[in-house]
């Protein structure tokens, strides 16, 4: 880069990581002046160093004057893609968490999990759970305490009652783990210190994840969690505004919260939540909202719920499905033909060669994380959903698809886990439902929202999703693998299951599914994160 002096060299090489090459990454500090850099860079024919250089480096306010011109005057949205953050909120209910976890694009989470953490500390004397300030504020706060209290109650003292209980039903001495030799063997036959001590810290982990599986149907979505959330300005915007236009005081002094910190980091890639554009997009998502309920009101008679897991409600004839994903499968390579004349010639070939060609790329497949190719997004599936919120909460981390839900409610029954029946605390279980049920007809009737807070994870919940074939394929071979929840990989059979029997040859490319069942789902997943960490330490 002949083009640089050596002083310019000195100054570009604290603001990139060379000053050599022609890849580099940018590390100049401020995130506004990295993505500022990255914006005009594609409307300048200079390199980007050279940009630096002439335009940023005597200039401190640079990145912020370029923003309020590209993206408040000219609304070049994809500009704000580019500063990044990363924001962390704690202590924040099961219900905001997926309000916030509801946008698809551009951002990334991670949340505290239900399956390795309990929940059973308290802070200040009291359990982790949400007060609701409309719910605290008014008569039914005494009833809803009570419930949230119950439930806590009961989920705290059986822990450990359920990991004995669980250790009973599936003992160390029935597992099998490896020596020092590398081969499998009964824990007895385990002569090592070392094998006993790696052995036993799988088994614990196992069985706590079992328990705590069990039990976590008993908390309510008011249960506080964490998440950290790493996403582009454009992402954070769009769920700021959402957060704003809520009906729960929750998620909008969340929305306060979450601006202000981004604030501190990428400012002028926020600017717009809180203005008059973030405003009358806040009025346009309020009146989607109002529609909605009119046109239920209008248009739509209660009816019972029906007591289903999975439904498939909609997808397409078979021929055809097979036609568009052939047809897509062959135009990469076809050099110059239309996807329209591939389509009619694909029309004449027969069902049998249809056949072929489908498992041709089955068999190409080795493991899960051979994906299939796009062409296998040309068809979709319509699936209706009534679950419990629990494994709601996992299936919700799928993004590549059309997801709905309705609030949270206690009217479509509760699933109660074989584990709870045979440790003989059915009754409290069905007590926590019961009294959950009892404080959430009383205060959805004023306050239908709010109400979400004291229902069980336990409760059914309805959602629909629409997915593409592709998606699909990763959805159920990543949520069937063994040391996945019962209750989600029943679910994820179940679709498989579905797709097979309207699209039998097309199913063939969910080739990774697990139909079994396990009794210690963890297992074999903790095995192998200890020959891992045994790896890491050696």
């Amino acid at each position: 880069m002949s083009e640089f002096s050596s002083s310019e060299k000195e100054i570009l090489s604290k603001h990139f990581s060379n000053v050599e090459d022609s890849v580099f990454a940018i590390i100049t500090p401020r995130q506004v002046d990295r993505g500022a850099l990255m914006s005009r860079y594609s409307r300048s024919d200079k390199s980007m160093r050279k940009i630096f250089l002439d335009e940023f480096i005597q200039n401190e306010n640079r990145g912020e004057e370029f923003y309020n011109r590209v993206l408040l005057e000219y609304g070049d949205d994809s500009v704000a893609e580019l500063g990044e953050a990363q924001i962390a909120i704690e202590g924040l209910s099961n219900i905001a968490v997926k309000k916030i976890e509801d946008r698809r694009i551009g951002l990334s989470y991670l949340e505290k999990s239900s399956r390795y953490v309990t929940w059973d500390k308290k802070i200040n004397g009291e359990y982790k759970f949400f007060r609701e300030h409309g719910i605290m504020n008014s008569r039914y706060a005494d009833k809803y305490l009570e419930s949230c209290n119950f439930d806590f109650e009961v989920y705290s003292k059986n822990i450990q009652p359920m990991i004995s209980y669980i250790q009973e039903r599936e003992p160390i001495s029935n597992q099998k783990f490896k020596n020092t030799a590398g081969e499998e063997v009964s824990f007895s036959r385990l002569s090592n210190e070392e094998d006993i001590k790696s052995a036993t810290r799988i088994y614990n982990a196992t069985i706590k994840a079992k328990a705590l599986d069990t039990l976590r149907g008993i908390l309510p979505a008011s249960t506080l969690t964490n998440v950290g959330i790493t996403g582009n300005g454009r992402a954070f915007e769009y769920l700021l505004t959402i957060l704003h236009s809520s009906g729960l005081q929750e998620e909008r002094t969340l929305a306060s919260k979450i601006h202000r910190e981004l604030d501190t980091t990428i400012k002028s890639f926020v600017k717009r939540a809180g203005d008059k554009y973030g405003k009358a997009l806040q009025k346009y998502l309020d009146d989607l909202k109002t529609t909605a309920i009119n046109l239920n009101k209008k248009h739509l008679k209660p009816k019972k719920s029906r007591d289903f897991l999975v439904n498939l409600i909609d997808f397409e004839s078979m021929k055809k499905a097979e036609e568009n994903i052939i047809s897509a499968i062959l135009y990469e390579q076809a050099q110059g033909i239309s996807y329209n004349d591939i389509l009619v010639q694909v029309k004449k070939i027969g069902p049998t060669a249809r056949k072929k060609i489908i498992q041709s790329f089955t068999n190409l497949r080795q493991n899960r994380r051979h994906r299939p190719p796009r062409a296998f997004e040309m068809t979709e599936y319509t699936f209706d959903f009534l679950t419990n919120f629990g494994m709601f909460r996992d299936f919700h981390r799928h993004r590549i698809l059309t997801l709905e839900r309705q609030l949270l409610t206690t009217n479509h029954g509760f699933c109660i886990p074989d584990e709870i029946v045979s440790l003989g605390i059915k009754k409290d279980f069905e007590d926590c439902m019961c009294k959950s049920k009892e404080v959430f007809d009383t205060i959805c009737q004023k306050m239908p929202e709010q109400a979400q807070y004291v229902v069980n994870f336990a409760y059914n919940y309805p959602f629909f999703m629409r997915l593409n074939l592709r998606e699909a394929t990763h959805l159920i071979e990543l949520r069937t693998v063994p040391q996945g929840h019962p209750d989600y990989r029943k679910v994820a059979q179940n679709m498989f299951k579905l797709i097979k029997k309207v699209h039998p040859n097309l199913g063939s490319i969910i080739k990774f599914v697990d139909l079994n069942e396990y009794k210690l789902e963890r297992l074999e997943a903790e095995k192998r994160i200890e020959e891992k960490r045994k790896k890491l330490e050696n």
